[in-house]
């Protein structure tokens, strides 16, 4: 299985993740979220092929989304609204993301990637 890793080098999270799937052997391909920042398509894409509410998709702990006052914000917008929001800035996009064929994990958690990820 080879998966799109997506990462913020500096989080403590993602190092984790990453040595989690180096140590699975899970082939993944590597990149940084605010580098390469995820397109409103591709976010649309990934929030619509994980089931999940798209506030999930926000790093609600980040610094930006704070400054921002995204928290009142976000319910005001449309879903548009939000994904183009999200492909602003890499920082305001929850992190690590593992984007597979059919599915999308978003944040680290060890049980569900397990799951998910297995040979």
């Amino acid at each position: 299985m080879n998966v799109l890793f997506l990462e913020y080098p500096k989080c403590t999270t993602c190092k984790k993740a990453k040595a989690w799937l180096e140590t699975s052997g899970v082939a993944f391909a590597d990149r940084h979220i605010v580098e390469e920042n995820p397109s409103a398509a591709e976010l649309g894409e990934w929030w619509k092929k994980s089931g999940l509410p798209l506030k999930k998709f926000f790093n609600t702990s980040g610094l930006l989304y704070k400054e921002q006052g995204l928290k009142d914000k976000l319910p005001l917008m449309d879903e548009q609204e939000q994904l183009e929001l999200l492909a602003t800035n890499g920082m305001l996009v929850k992190r690590p993301l593992v984007i597979g064929e059919d599915f999308v994990l978003v944040g680290f958690k060890e049980s569900e990637w397990a799951e998910t990820l297995k040979p």
